[in-house]
């Protein structure tokens, strides 16, 4: 049910509302809870967007989500606009609160699959090393179709360890599905998501998955969430979310957890009006963010990113930026979008889509394809620094090239450098000797994933134990 006050006398009082209305409305939260829980002071007590009723007969409005869509543009680039029928969001969450598996249901109710193919669970897991582990890794995009709109979903890594890949794809979305157990409420990688969600001022849809589950206890997880929009200094309007209760294995979402809808409906109903469209410059000149690096053994390299200015078409020259004096040519042979769960080639995509890029062989993550005329750089992505650090060596031992055929520390140099080119969190250092490197990540299963990589790809070396690592400047 919903909260509203009645203004029609001087002292305000609460009435309830039934919600059952074709419209889709706001579920509103944790108002006794964030009322007593500050001090009643002009500076710090918090707004609460409760829908004012001035008499008997009111009708409810549509939603307002946790960002405007009518937002101040800059006067260096006055010719913003939004793309209506494009969405790009991002799903993040702690890990095993049911990302991977909400995006499942999303595919198949968007029709991405034939009714009689056969679909493995977690298909957006395609490594195999997530599939036996049963986390998400690698952050990856896929797109469906609702209501003659591309929503372009990028599917994030859970696990704190992982949280560079998050960082990363946050530059190219405009808004994030932040996903939470039904039970277990926000968890420890909830709050990081959403700091940095809040901090690129995204708008944010809370879903609380799980809701089938017996112990599940929806009330107290949208209190516990409001509370740490709260903590991380969240403006009035995020702190005004639209919240949605969703079992994503038996792909069910509603606006009431005792009254869920027969598909996701409500899902998108919420994307489409609380996350914005891409802001773009469409007359302006080319930019295009490079924000992930893929790998093809006939394509090379292939950089993934936003168009966030101009148009981009295949065979067109442009220029790569690192800074404005830092910049080099190159050519765009192929061009691909992103459709359903596959990659399809495009001769152009405008501004606001995420495209996958070809024939750009030294590209760099945090780099800019720009126009070759009057482009210039983006900012550069930045992620948090490294916290442990161990020590990678040559194996020494008398069995030495039995187990990998990779053993010499030039193999080894060439693999861990090679790694720096896509994981952004990582960094790898000379060590004490010259078959010695000093290899810093965000945790210790951030380097566990890599030393298993490198064991099935047939490396073979010695690593020390884990270490903190102590940033530069404390």
């Amino acid at each position: 049910m919903e909260m509203a006050i009645n203004s029609s006398s001087s002292s305000s009082s609460f009435s309830l509302i039934n919600p059952k209305t074709p419209l889709l409305t706001k579920q509103l939260f944790g108002s006794s809870l964030a009322l007593s829980s500050f001090p009643n002071t002009s500076k710090t007590t918090p707004t609460l967007s409760l829908r004012c009723r001035r008499s008997r007969f009111s009708f409810h409005s549509p939603i307002k989500c946790s960002v405007s869509t009518e937002t101040s543009t800059t006067g260096t680039r006055s010719q913003l606009m939004r793309r209506g029928d494009v969405r790009n969001i991002a799903i993040v969450a702690h890990v095993d609160h049911g990302k991977t598996t909400l995006v499942d249901a999303m595919l198949r109710q968007s029709k991405v699959f034939r009714d009689n193919q056969f679909v493995q669970e977690r298909i957006m897991d395609s490594n195999d090393l997530e599939r036996e582990r049963g986390i998400t890794i690698l952050s990856k995009n896929t797109s469906i179709t609702y209501k003659d709109t591309k929503i372009n979903i990028i599917d994030t890594p859970g696990h704190s360890d992982f949280g560079g890949e998050v960082e990363r794809i946050l530059n190219m979305v405009e808004g994030v599905l932040l996903v939470v157990d039904s039970v277990e409420g926000p968890m420890p990688q909830t709050r990081f998501v959403l700091k940095k969600a809040l901090e690129f001022g995204h708008a944010v849809v809370v879903v609380v998955n799980k809701i089938d589950r017996p112990s599940a206890r929806p009330d107290f997880v949208i209190n516990s969430t409001f509370e740490l929009f709260i903590e991380l200094n969240a403006t009035d309007e995020q702190c005004d979310f639209q919240s949605i209760y969703a079992s994503g294995i038996k792909g069910k979402a509603g606006l009431s957890p005792d009254d869920l809808a027969e598909d996701l409906g409500p899902l998108f109903e919420a994307i489409m009006r609380c996350i914005p469209g891409p802001r773009i410059e469409k007359d302006g000149a080319l930019q295009m963010l490079a924000t992930n690096i893929e790998y093809d053994e006939h394509k090379g390299r292939i950089a993934i990113g936003r168009v966030h200015a101009g148009i981009l078409q295949k065979g067109m020259d442009v220029r790569v930026c690192t800074s404005e004096d830092s910049c080099r040519f190159g050519r765009i042979s192929e061009l691909f979008v992103y459709e359903k769960f596959s990659r399809v080639p495009a001769t152009k995509v405008e501004a606001g889509d995420i495209c996958a890029v070809c024939g750009i062989e030294d590209i760099q993550i945090g780099e800019t394809i720009a126009d070759k005329a009057s482009g210039k750089p983006l900012p550069s992505i930045k992620v948090e620094e490294p916290t442990v650090k161990m020590a990678f060596s040559i194996n020494t031992s008398p069995f030495v090239g039995r187990e990998g055929k990779y053993v010499t520390s030039r193999n080894l140099r060439d693999r861990l450098f090679r790694e720096l080119e896509r994981n952004l969190a990582m960094k790898v250092e000379e060590g004490e000797t010259a078959d010695t490197f000093v290899v810093s990540g965000r945790g210790t299963l951030h380097i566990t994933i890599l030393i298993e990589n490198m064991r099935r790809e047939g490396y073979e070396f010695m690593v020390g134990p884990p270490k903190g690592h102590q940033q530069k400047g404390r």
